[in-house]
């Protein structure tokens, strides 16, 4: 007997717009009447390593369930991140309750050196060349959460702007001390129309 048709093509699957990866899971408690309740907390980021990345938490009775609430709760908080040559337009110190985080744009083909979940956040956004450093308490969900924030104070430069120096020339710096410069000619021109006022009242 013909058990049916085997010579059908399989659908290709569907590219997922994001990865995701899990980075911390934890069994937790809730006391209440009843007694204690058991239930599962996981850390999830996810990220298309184009810019965009975020992060979420979700609790469940299960890892499964915990995981899916994260995933969605991570794509209502994606950020976009401003990239320049596969690294960010400038340092930045972000704080987070008790977890500090600092980055900093690093020179091509350094890599990214950062360690535990900031590592995983950098790596989702699509970051290629930067050194990152934990200086606070190493809770995950605090580290997570103040890289995130960080990325997305970073300021976006315009591309005239930047100059390629191996990504060490810090952008907003540049901008710095091109303001200081235009204010100190502007000063010069100053004293030398009036110096030549002086002069011509002179004769």
């Amino acid at each position: 007997m013909a058990r049916g048709n085997y010579n059908k093509k399989r659908e290709p699957k569907e590219e997922k717009e994001f990865e995701q990866q899990l980075v911390d899971i934890a069994r937790v408690t809730r006391v209440k009447a009843g007694g204690k309740r058991l239930s599962f907390r996981a850390l999830v980021v996810i990220g298309d390593k184009k810019g965009r990345v975020g992060a979420g938490v979700g609790k469940g009775a299960d890892v499964a369930i915990a995981v899916d609430k994260a995933v969605v709760k991570a794509k209502k908080n994606l950020i976009n991140v401003p990239m320049i040559e596969g690294t960010i337009p400038h340092e930045i110190t972000e704080k987070f309750k008790a977890s500090v985080v600092l980055i900093k744009p690093t020179k091509q083909a350094r890599g990214i050196i950062a360690g535990g979940p900031v590592r995983v956040v950098l790596e989702l956004a699509g970051l290629e060349n930067v050194i990152s450093k934990m200086k606070g308490s190493h809770n995950k969900i605090n580290n997570v959460w103040a890289t995130i924030n960080g990325l997305r104070k970073l300021r976006k430069p315009k591309i005239s702007e930047y100059k390629k120096s191996d990504g060490k020339e810090d952008v907003l710096s540049n901008n710095s001390n091109k303001d200081s410069n235009n204010s100190n000619e502007a000063r010069k021109n100053k004293d030398n129309d009036k110096v030549r006022n002086v002069k011509g009242k002179e004769k």
